[in-house]
């Protein structure tokens, strides 16, 4: 049973959610854009040599420790936007790390990230690949 606000009573949860998202996609891809490039500066620039390494590491040890720290990245966190999990607790640090796991296997075949936003655009929760396997939901944060 899921304690996550219902999307047909409550659909102020669910609104713009999946713009919001994209939003929050494109804040987060240019702060790990940002970070590869300074860490490429910071190991003078080897790391450009195993860029598309290090632009995933960063950018999943960016994901995993802000969604731990506020169940949001920073990106969804501009868009007013936050995870939850099934009992509509903020994400911990597994299902954090779990859920970034997934969006990564999802970056890499991208067939299962149309599949994922299909399922954001029509399901009535917005929920992903991702979010519908772990029992997740993002939702508008409360004003």
């Amino acid at each position: 049973m899921s304690l996550l606000p219902d999307p047909y009573r409550q659909p102020e949860f669910y609104a713009y959610v999946p713009t919001k998202r994209l939003v929050a996609w494109v804040i987060d891809t240019i702060v790990i854009l940002a970070l590869s490039l300074l860490a490429v500066v910071l190991t003078a620039f080897v790391g450009a040599f195993f860029w598309v390494f290090l632009y995933t590491v960063i950018g999943f040890a960016y994901r995993v420790v802000t969604i731990t720290n506020g169940s949001a990245t920073w990106g969804m966190r501009f868009a007013g936007i936050e995870l939850r999990n099934a009992w509509g607790e903020r994400l911990d640090m597994g299902t954090a790390l779990a859920h970034t796991a997934g969006y990564t296997v999802s970056i890499i075949l991208p067939i299962l990230q149309v599949i994922s936003i299909v399922m954001m655009l029509t399901s009535p929760r917005k929920q992903g690949l991702t979010d519908a396997f772990l029992g997740t939901a993002m939702i508008n944060r409360r004003a």
